[in-house]
């Protein structure tokens, strides 16, 4: 019976409550009110009930001062190895010149340069016929001649510094005679001075550039032919000259 009327309570809507003369009781704040408080409405003259007067508290939140937990710093640990090198960053901006440094003291000096030097001009004065097909130029007449090197009764300069030589043959021709000579380098005709026959004599040249290495021999020979060679001289004038000298040694090339 009691049960039964305990569920009709439940089911029964609120409005219904009243009819049924239960005793009404104040409603009280069971909840905590949003803070801060709102503004106070048109109404705020009315009077507060009991259960409101601590809203107008201000609310306090508790903190907690973390460095009077905080201990003593402890001893340092080992140190570790070394990490990898990073990569090489971009090359910087150039800095300011700096000022000029003092003079330095005077270095010792040093060893003297030792420059090859080669030169030989010789001179034939008398007129030469050619007796064989091949025949050797010999000289009579010495103009320079450095450390000897030129041979006049053979007619060969030796090489003794090697490098660049500039040579240079002068002949006179004679008349209704050929003129036909090679500058020899050794046994190698390296260049030709040639004139033909003629009713009048007339000087002939020939010159080059030619490399020597140490030991080479240069000298001018007669080549004959079906017909009369010859050079032209005459004593005290000087017809006939043969020249030469270094222009660069091998060690400057």
């Amino acid at each position: 019976m009691v049960a039964s009327a305990l569920l009709l309570l439940l089911v029964l809507p609120a409005g219904a409550w009243p009819g049924l003369g239960l005793p009404r009781r104040p409603c009280v704040h069971c909840c905590r009110p949003a803070w801060p408080p709102a503004a106070p409405g048109p109404h705020a003259h009315a009077r507060v009930s009991s259960g409101d007067l601590w809203l107008g508290l201000p609310h306090v939140r508790p903190t907690i001062d973390i460095s009077i937990l905080k201990g003593e710093k402890g001893e340092a640990g080992v140190r570790g190895r070394s990490g990898r090198s990073g990569k090489e960053g971009p090359p910087g901006s150039r800095g300011l010149r700096g000022h000029k440094g003092q003079k330095g003291q005077v270095g010792p000096p040093g060893t003297p340069c030792e420059r090859a030097y080669a030169a030989f001009s010789v001179g034939r004065q008398e007129g030469l016929h050619s007796t064989e097909a091949l025949q050797a130029v010999p000289f009579d007449t010495e103009l320079v001649n450095l450390d000897g090197a030129f041979d006049l009764a053979s007619g060969r300069f030796l090489c003794a510094a090697p490098g660049i030589y500039f040579l240079s043959l002068n002949v006179h021709t004679w008349n209704y005679k050929e003129t036909y000579l090679h500058i020899m380098c050794n046994w190698r005709a390296v260049a030709v001075l040639y004139a033909q026959p003629s009713e009048r004599s007339v000087m002939q040249t020939q010159s080059l550039l030619l490399p020597l290495a140490a030991g080479d021999a240069v000298w001018v020979r007669m080549f004959q032919r079906d017909r009369d060679n010859a050079i032209y001289g005459e004593s005290g004038d000087l017809y006939v000259t043969f020249s030469g000298h270094l222009v660069k040694p091998d060690t400057e090339l």
